[in-house]
């Protein structure tokens, strides 16, 4: 070999070199398991619909998705935690609703930004809200309901899981639009608070479907109706606020993926890949709608989409609770 073609040689080899180098470092992630934490205790709503999603995610990504229970503060030590995290990829959270856009409503000294200090990923699943009465109840739909509590007013108590829980936002919600005056009474978790509620203790809530639904099955208590546009599978016969007359009544507790705010982009494109393959498997889309969960169209499904909703949501419960202030 020429010294001429020996120099073209190794130009071309460390020309090279750098950009094979690059390509090889975005190519391997994820090189280990990844860790999804989830705000809330195992067998939530939160947390079963993440163990499904990271089931097929694992499989998509090459590497298992870890799902890590993390509690404390209504989700927030969670939140924060995956904040602090190294923007790597290698740790993400199921937010939800309450953590990323009530909370900064019902929580004014919140140590955490939840449209600046995250990469949306994607959207995950809706899970439907349902109103629901004690036995004692004389209201076996939702106009008559609404004409009851008004008249009753803060005689009346509707229970609720704690500050900032999906109860009592939505309840929050509830109340403001239709505007009902219950007497507000806390618990702390689901569980009590529905156990009240069946033993007539308390008279009316609102909750996801998942925690409802076995109870409302079991004719311990009423359901009034959903807060969703369609009916849902999970509970067919209960009809909606839309059908009822009361379509202001629209809400969702959403669950959806986020990162750290500094997660480069090729990394929260595979992250939603991952997650998009899984809301598309026709064993995973099944386990999630026998749950109840309504599952995100393909356009909402996108980072850019999961913003918006995030800026959109703030926006409602800072309004609802600026309502109650009044």
């Amino acid at each position: 070999m020429t010294p001429i073609v020996k120099s073209i040689a190794l130009l071309l080899a460390f020309s090279v070199l750098p950009i094979g180098s690059a390509a090889l470092g975005e190519s391997a992630f994820p090189a280990r398991p990844i860790t999804m934490i989830v705000p809330f205790a195992a067998g939530g709503p939160t947390d079963v619909t993440a163990r499904i999603l990271a089931g097929h995610m694992s499989h998509k990504l090459g590497q298992p998705v870890v799902i890590e229970n993390v509690l404390g503060e209504a989700g927030q030590l969670a939140v924060l935690r995956t904040m602090q995290a190294a923007p790597d990829g290698y740790t993400i959270i199921m937010g939800h609703m309450g953590t990323h856009g009530a909370a900064p409503a019902f929580y004014p000294e919140l140590k955490y930004d939840p449209v600046n200090d995250f990469a949306p990923v994607g959207l995950a699943a809706g899970t439907p809200i349902v109103i629901v009465a004690n036995k004692r109840i004389p209201a076996h739909d939702l106009q008559s309901f609404v004409r009851y509590v008004r008249e009753k007013g803060d005689a009346l108590k509707m229970a609720h899981a704690g500050t900032g829980s999906v109860s009592h936002s939505t309840g929050a919600l509830l109340n403001s639009v239709l505007g009902l005056g219950p007497t507000l009474v806390e618990y702390n978790g689901t569980g009590p608070a529905l156990n009240d509620l069946v033993q007539g203790k308390v008279d009316i809530m609102t909750d996801q479907i998942v925690n409802v639904a076995p109870k409302i099955e079991a004719g311990a208590i009423n359901a009034l109706a959903i807060a969703t546009l369609e009916r849902s599978p999970a509970l067919p016969d209960v009809p909606t606020t839309w059908q009822a007359g009361f379509p202001q009544y629209a809400v969702s507790a959403w669950n959806g993926v986020f990162a750290p705010a500094a997660t480069p982009k090729d990394i929260v494109a595979k992250l939603n890949a991952a997650l998009t393959s899984a809301l598309d498997d026709e064993n995973t889309r099944k386990r999630l709608l026998d749950l109840g969960a309504v599952l995100p169209e393909k356009a909402a499904r996108s980072p850019e989409a999961l913003r918006k909703l995030v800026e959109n949501e703030i926006s409602l419960w800072r309004s609802v609770t600026a309502a109650y202030a009044k």
